[in-house]
Order: C-alpha cells, then structure tokens, then sequence
C-alpha cells in the first residue's frame, strides 16, 4: 500500500490502488516500541498525520454535548421523548472521570433511558463509580420531585407487560431493566404488582 500497488496471490501483474489508512490505538505507542511490542517500521508507515485526542475527563465541555446527543438517540430508539435532562444528573455527568471514555457514556446513558421515567432523564449515581459493575442497580430519580414509588411501578409494569409478565430469561423484564430478577422480584413485591396479569393469554 505504501508504493500503492499490490499483486494477486498467483498474479503476475500489479494491481494500482489509492487509499489511505487510518489506525487508532489507545496504547503507548513510544513505550510499546521501547520494549519491543510494536515494530517501529510499521510506527513511522503510519505515523504520517498523527492525531492525538485526550480522554473525555480532559475534554469536560463535551460531556453535554455528547449527553444530549445520546440521550436523543436512544430515546428515539426506544420510542421516549425527554423534555429536559435531571439537573443533578447533568452534575454527576460533569464531575465523573469517565475511565471508559466516551463508551462508558454511551451505556450508561443507554441503561439510564431504559429506566428513566417519561419526560425526564435521569441516572443512577451508583452507575457513576469504579464499582459500577458490582455497585446495586436502581431506578434514578429526578430532583426534586414526588412520587418515585408511581414512577417505579410505571418503569416496572411496562417492562412486565413487554416480557408477557415474564421476570426472567433474555427476554424477560429483568433483563430489560438490567437489574437482577431477584431485586426485581423484590420490588414486585413491595409494590404489590400481580405480574400474572401480563402473562401472554
């Protein structure tokens, strides 16, 4: 590719081409060559225009941007229209180191938009830890307001009714919240949701 030509495996004439290459890492590329894990001919073939973008914790003012834009995404996907986003959550946004980057934005703003209540978009500030994946999973609440106990019945009554009263399973309404059954089945109860009313007849 660098000379811009190649032949066919069993060809004997060579073949004219034009096309870039466009490589990205999020590895030490310096230190890589250093200790030998990276070849430093192929480091300077495609070191020709070299870009470096700093992680999402040094680039806050993106945060809200990339908030709105995914928040509308997968509201659109998911059939949700949010007027406006939790104050609080824009907050916890702000402040998270964001050790994943902008791909640990896009699933927690996915997880958050399955769970959020109409109208309002919110998170669940245990999603915004090192611990994340083993912190509790629970139904964000928008600041300021009443009525969690009707908006989680809501959350949770829809979820039932898509699975056919279903908690379990891939397709169950565990699995859509992405909470545990067993916390699920927990939250049913309290609330004194009869589930067998959305069983599929």
């Amino acid at each position: 590719m660098q000379e811009r030509e190649f032949e066919r495996v069993g060809g004997t004439q060579p073949i004219q081409v034009d096309v870039r290459v466009v490589a990205a890492t999020n590895r030490d590329l310096d230190a890589a060559m250093a200790n030998g894990t990276f070849r430093r001919d192929l480091f300077y073939r495609l070191n020709v225009f070299p870009i470096q973008i700093p992680p999402l914790r040094e680039r806050k003012d993106d945060i809200l941007t990339l908030l709105e834009y995914f928040v509308q995404r997968f509201g659109r996907k998911l059939g949700k229209t949010f007027s406006k986003i939790d104050k609080r959550t824009v907050e916890l946004f702000q402040s998270y180191d964001w050790p994943g980057n902008v791909r640990e934005l896009q699933n927690v703003v996915e997880r958050s938009v399955i769970v959020s209540p109409e109208d309002v978009f919110c998170v669940d500030e245990a999603w915004l830890s090192i611990n994340a994946a083993t912190t509790r999973t629970g139904q964000c609440a928008p600041e300021s307001e009443n009525g969690d106990s009707d908006r989680e019945r809501q959350i949770i009554e829809k979820a039932l009714a898509e699975s056919g009263g279903r908690v379990r399973g891939t397709n169950g309404a565990a699995a859509k919240l992405r909470i545990p059954p067993s916390t699920l089945n927990s939250k049913i109860k309290k609330l004194q949701i009869r589930k067998n009313r959305f069983k599929l007849r």
